[in-house]
């Protein structure tokens, strides 16, 4: 069993691709699956994102042969979201229960995890991002209402929104994982306005909560020369240190934002002022 992989992009390559070339290297898409976890791996940072989804199954994280690891976590920390139906998350026999937005951290070493729903119709849904550690962090929980809710942004420029903090220098620790969510208000739709590059980190955008029949556009390249493409519900965005990474929906939804890179302050971002990017 493999992992499909994403290659790193240089940004002097990436003026020349075209829509279908952008997606191809840096849309991850069809990871939700019933009673199945699927991931894709990426050369950004070695970050590994996925979805699980048990429905009338426990399911089992297991290694991948790209990993060369005799269990996942052997080298490895990850950050879980629940974004559907209550669920469980079991680790070397500790047990931890998600409603939807709550996470939990699983540090290098955990050998033995599982994932299962509370009810098959309202399946638990799972997101994971994994990436590699050098350093031993406990398993920590954090319902979504400790995660330092902060609500930014405006109706008026159609970017009110709630940010929260779950895996940070100030939140959960980890190795090298940084990770939250935001969840954009009804009627509003920009995401990351202004936008903002990450030099000492990557990213990965998850979108979801996008309802039926809506899409959201996702912008990226280099601050004076971006380009665009449409992401759909439950799919990710892999996203260089070179490259903006913001949205425009057709309609309010949320997202998952996660990095690794050289540090764990939330705040460690370059700004561009929105008249300033091409």
């Amino acid at each position: 069993m493999e992992f499909p992989v994403l290659q790193a992009v240089h940004p002097e390559d990436f003026k020349k691709y075209d829509t279908a070339t952008i997606r191809s290297r840096f849309l991850i898409e069809n990871l939700e699956g019933n009673d199945e976890i699927n991931f894709t791996y990426t050369h950004y940072e070695r970050m590994i994102c996925g979805l699980a989804k048990p429905v009338n199954n426990t399911l089992k994280l297991e290694t991948y042969e790209n990993l060369r690891a005799d269990y996942f976590l052997e080298r490895r920390e990850i950050g879980i979201i629940n974004i559907g139906g209550k669920g469980t998350v079991v680790a070397d026999g500790q047990t931890f229960s998600l409603d939807k937005l709550d996470c939990v951290y699983l540090g290098k070493g955990t050998k033995d995890v599982t994932f299962a729903s509370a009810d098959a119709s309202q399946p638990a849904l799972f997101y994971l991002l994994s990436i590699p550690a050098h350093a031993v962090y406990p398993a920590t929980f954090m319902a979504s209402k400790d995660a330092a809710p902060l609500r930014i942004g405006s109706a008026e420029t159609a970017n009110d929104r709630t940010v929260y903090k779950y895996i940070h220098l100030e939140g959960i620790k980890s190795c090298q994982l940084v990770m939250g969510l935001t969840v954009l208000h009804n009627g509003s739709i920009w995401n990351t306005m202004p936008s903002h590059v990450h030099d000492r980190r990557s990213e990965i955008y998850f979108y979801f909560d996008v309802p039926e029949n809506h899409v959201v556009f996702h912008y990226m390249g280099q601050p004076n020369e971006t380009r665009h493409f449409t992401v759909q519900n439950n799919q990710a965005i892999a996203s260089p240190p070179w490259s903006i990474h913001s949205g425009s929906g057709t309609a309010s939804y949320s997202f998952i934002w996660g990095m690794g890179g050289e540090n764990l302050v939330y705040t460690d971002m370059d700004l561009f002022p929105i008249n300033t990017i091409r």
